[in-house]
């Protein structure tokens, strides 16, 4: 990546506009219950407090569509950062218009300001011109920092760097492009991707991408259904996407013209509803009785995933393995987790993408035995995919 990092500009004196992706839950009362994300930003906000700058943070929250909806307001993450960078973070009621002009102009060197959700305004995800123009007269530079909407060409994202001569990436987004853009140009070998989740549809782009680049492609979740329909094997009542079979059959035969060990799995744990209540099956992925769906891999899959991992040198994770979040279908995914965290200690590079996989690491509690877990679950994936991020690619080049 050769884009303008916060490391190559002293923006003492100058008001600096830093997209950050603070979409954090809340709970009924308005407290945070996760901020790794708040906290993935303080390294850029630092680098550019101490500098002298004046830090205007923009950020959105959930989905208002457009609208003020109270319980997504940015008012307690305020609070919250001001504890985390133990300083006063000022906010603005309104991302533009007369508050934010003032209390942005009012900023002394070193002082940090948190508007208001940007999604208040449609404005913000049309990527409207007049919208982003006036969102960048805050400031005389710009800074992205949100990983997790690097992905969507927005106002604060993608638009707002029309009108800054400089617009340059935080350490956030030069770490995600970091592993990520190494795992995919210059990996250590064996390079593994380990691909879960429920449906095929989310993963085509991913697998197909990564045909040409890994040694080993591990399938699981939901989707391996799918394919194991396409290679005409009974799956009961398990998750199907019927208009996908004839795709799976392509990539099957993709697979086998290229020089890559496509593994599903061989056996499975089934029963007959997802529930805590469930009486659970261990059967082989020729067994699955019609009237049982097949909710997480088998041991027997677990084992040779394991050998796989633990002979790898770089480690790619989407997507869990089974229906995590229920005791008795986290085996897999968790297991797998630990094994990836082994591989980790001995040396190979470990990335697991966001969402499911980041709550399933952090579920395993190896979160820390991993050499990197992406903030964006879209991004990470888009990236792995082979596209191009808008909010990156209009960042200025070095």
């Amino acid at each position: 990546m050769n884009k303008l990092t916060v490391s190559d500009i002293d923006y003492k004196g100058k008001k600096v506009l830093i997209r950050v992706d603070y979409n954090v839950p809340l709970d009924k009362s308005q407290h945070i219950t996760d901020d790794t994300r708040i906290a993935a930003s303080l390294p850029t906000l630092k680098k550019v407090l101490s500098d002298g700058g004046r830090v205007i943070l923009c950020s959105h929250l959930g989905r208002p569509k457009g609208k003020v909806v109270p319980e997504m307001s940015l008012r307690p993450v305020a609070e919250h950062l001001a504890k985390l960078l133990d300083q006063p973070v000022e906010f603005a009621s309104d991302c533009i218009g007369a508050e934010a002009i003032q209390k942005s102009g009012a900023l002394s060197d070193g002082q940090c300001l948190l508007l208001e959700n940007l999604r208040y305004h449609k404005e913000e995800t049309d990527n409207d011109a007049a919208f982003a123009k006036e969102l960048a007269s805050l400031a005389e530079t710009y800074v992205n920092d949100a990983f997790g909407t690097a992905h969507r060409a927005h106002a604060s994202t993608e638009g707002v760097t029309k009108y800054f001569d400089q617009a340059a990436c935080g350490y956030l987004i030069e770490k995600e492009i970091e592993y990520l853009g190494k795992a995919l140009s210059n990996p250590q070998r064996p390079f593994t991707a380990i691909l879960g989740g429920a449906k095929i549809s989310g993963k085509i782009d991913v697998i197909q991408n990564l045909l040409d680049k890994v040694d080993n492609i591990l399938i699981g979740g939901g989707m391996m259904f799918t394919f194991l329909r396409a290679m005409n094997k009974q799956i009961g009542t398990s998750l199907l996407e019927e208009d996908k079979i004839q795709l799976a059959r392509d990539i099957l035969s993709d697979t086998a013209e290229k020089d890559v060990n496509f593994y599903l799995p061989t056996d499975c744990i089934v029963a007959d509803e997802l529930s805590e209540d469930s009486e659970v099956m261990v059967v082989s992925i020729d067994d699955i009785p019609a009237d049982k769906k097949g909710l997480d891999i088998g041991p027997q899959t677990l084992k040779k995933y394991s050998e796989i991992i633990l002979d790898s040198k770089t480690i790619v994770w989407n997507g869990p393995m089974g229906v995590f979040e229920i005791e008795k279908f986290s085996l897999g995914t968790i297991g797998l987790a630990g094994q990836i965290a082994r591989a980790t200690d001995s040396g190979a590079v470990s990335i697991v993408g966001g969402g499911d996989s980041a709550a399933a690491a952090i579920k395993a509690g190896v979160k820390d035995r991993l050499s990197h877990i992406s903030t964006g679950g879209g991004a990470s994936l888009e990236f792995l995919e082979g596209k191009k991020l808008p909010g990156i690619a209009a960042l200025t080049e070095k």
